[in-house]
């Protein structure tokens, strides 16, 4: 009987530690129809996105935050060298500042609920993200889908 009790309570053990785990959020970047990570997100999750602009042909950086909490990226700042189409200009947009030969908007607070973003001919996307570097360009072909998202972990597990 004693033998029953013990077995029973170390499934009901497992399968309540199995279940926390699979709601962990965690920030995910999806591409090509596989995941490319999955970063627990225990806490807010700081990445950087960093392209060559498509028109401009000069580097963008993106600094964001994935926000465990609200489940949405936040758009921190954006780090870029020249002015063009789909760059960052206005006042109103954050606090602009002058860095070496960049530009920077700090405090952009600009909120989404997911990043869909599409490789391209030169742009050279890259995700940093946990540590780790994606080089997202020379994995996937130009016009591939890359997603960035905040999902609990069992997302992973059906997609």
């Amino acid at each position: 009987m004693k033998r029953k009790v013990c077995l029973s309570l170390y499934v009901i053990l497992l399968f309540l530690a199995m279940t926390s785990f699979l709601l962990e959020p965690c920030f995910f970047i999806y591409g090509g129809g596989a995941y490319v990570a999955a970063i627990p997100a225990v806490k807010d999750v700081p990445f950087s996105i960093r392209f060559i602009h498509s028109v401009q042909k000069t580097p963008v950086l993106e600094n964001l935050m994935a926000r465990k909490n609200g489940n949405d990226i936040e758009l921190i700042s954006t780090k870029y060298q020249s002015f063009g189409v789909g760059l960052p200009f206005l006042e109103a947009e954050g606090d602009f500042r002058e860095e070496g030969n960049y530009y920077v908007f700090d405090n952009m607070n600009r909120r989404f609920p997911r990043l869909s973003l599409r490789t391209g001919v030169g742009t050279e996307l890259t995700v940093y993200a946990g540590g780790c570097e994606y080089r997202l360009y020379e994995k996937f072909p130009p016009g591939t889908r890359i997603d960035l998202f905040i999902a609990p972990f069992y997302e992973s597990l059906y997609r």
